[in-house]
């Protein structure tokens, strides 16, 4: 195997464990639940952002046949769903959670035939999902800080978790430098090919 080959392999495998390791920082809050028999401390809306976003970066994944996309987001998908149907489990207040799914399932849905049904073009629908799926992604990170206003209002930070921070932070860079090495904009935070990065 030759040292590209060998390269591209020791990053697609980072992106993968890393991002995995990521997605299963909510085993916690599973056993938790399970525990408890409760959702109290457990926050819904990120497994909701985080299943769509795996959804969207699936079909992203299978328009360019990207094996590391797609095993990640499939494993992702299904970990999150896990998460949603045991929060839905345990909710008190099943017709909230119920609601926002339904919303963003619709979403999804209308996402779906635009980029599956209209758009006919299989590169202008590959550019469009990209930036669809990199927007949502950039709007699901910055979620957080909501949580991050609370902590500076409590003055606490029991609300963050370790774990996922580290996890969320070796994602990102191993997809960044991914994205860089495929030279795909829509992977990496900022397209390559941009003057203000040119310049340095």
């Amino acid at each position: 195997m030759e040292a590209g080959g060998v390269a591209d392999s020791l990053l697609s495998g980072a992106c993968v464990i890393f991002t995995l390791a990521m997605f299963s920082t909510g085993l916690s809050d599973l056993r938790h639940m399970q525990m408890t028999r409760s959702v109290d401390s457990v926050q819904f809306l990120p497994f909701l952002t985080t299943d769509v976003n795996n959804l969207g970066w699936l079909s992203y994944g299978v328009l360019k046949a990207d094996w590391t996309i797609i095993v990640v987001n499939t494993v992702g998908a299904v970990l999150q769903t896990l998460y949603i149907l045991a929060y839905l489990h345990y909710c008190p207040q099943k017709r909230v959670v119920l609601l926002q799914t339904a919303t963003l399932l619709g979403v999804l849905l209308v996402g779906y035939g635009y980029f599956w049904l209209l758009t006919a073009d299989s590169e202008a629908r590959l550019q469009h999902l990209g930036l669809f799926c990199s927007v949502f992604t950039i709007s699901m990170y910055l979620s957080p800080l909501a949580d991050l206003a609370k902590a500076i209002q409590t003055k606490s930070t029991h609300r963050f978790s370790f774990s996922l921070t580290i996890a969320t932070l070796l994602s990102s860079a191993s997809w960044s430098l991914y994205g860089f090495q495929l030279s795909d904009p829509y992977i990496t935070p900022f397209d390559c090919r941009c003057p203000t990065f040119q310049e340095f």
